[in-house]
């Protein structure tokens, strides 16, 4: 028998109203298992994993539905890698989007910088789109339990967005700098010279 264990919810919602089902498909995605079939699905067996699962019992009794919450263990190697291959597929599916945002967010920055905007606006901005990115790209890792294939060139994409953005601030910056009317207007007056006692 393999030592890969995982927890297996086995569940039954009413059809109606498709809310409920659709409810608690959303809070299973949300912790990162996968269907194995139509209601019943699996996740590696961590105490925080436990815990949301029989919260989410009660929430499927609460709707007039029924549950088991299993601890469960593959046959043999071939069905372990059978599940884990499930769960590559699917954050493979989260990277490749994410990586495709990357692009837009390349694309965005570029288009910026062909038409001269450099303007804080646009950087605060495309800094806001960066930082949804990350925020993205964490809540994916953190669901991520078997290190799919395309995690690190979603890392290393989004390094590339970072850097992309860090040039362009330094456009940005050194353009408001050349906009910037002298505040010290005086500075550009001629000087007088200083006359001696002994001038006229």
């Amino acid at each position: 028998m393999s030592k890969q264990s995982w927890l297996m919810l086995i569940y039954k919602v009413p059809a109606e109203p498709g809310r409920n089902r659709l409810s608690v498909w959303r809070k299973i995605k949300a912790l990162g298992a996968v269907y194995l079939q139509n209601g019943v699905c699996v996740l590696p067996p961590i105490d925080d994993h436990a815990r949301r699962l029989k919260i989410l019992q009660n929430d499927i009794a609460e709707m007039g539905g029924g549950s088991f919450l299993l601890d469960c263990n593959g046959f043999d190697q071939a069905q372990v890698d059978r599940i884990i291959d499930r769960f590559s597929i699917e954050r493979n599916e989260a990277y490749a989007e994410f990586i495709e945002r990357c692009d837009g967010f390349e694309d965005e920055i570029r288009r910026e910088s062909a038409a001269g905007k450099f303007t804080y606006a646009e950087l605060e901005e495309n800094d806001e789109d960066l930082k949804k990115l990350r925020s993205w790209l964490e809540k994916i890792r953190t669901i991520d339990f078997y290190e799919a294939s395309l995690a690190p060139e979603a890392a290393q994409r989004l390094a590339q967005c970072a850097e992309l953005l860090d040039q362009f601030a330094d456009q940005v910056f050194a353009a408001q700098d050349e906009n910037r009317p002298d505040a010290d207007a005086a500075s550009r007056l001629p000087v007088s010279p200083i006359k001696g006692e002994g001038d006229d």
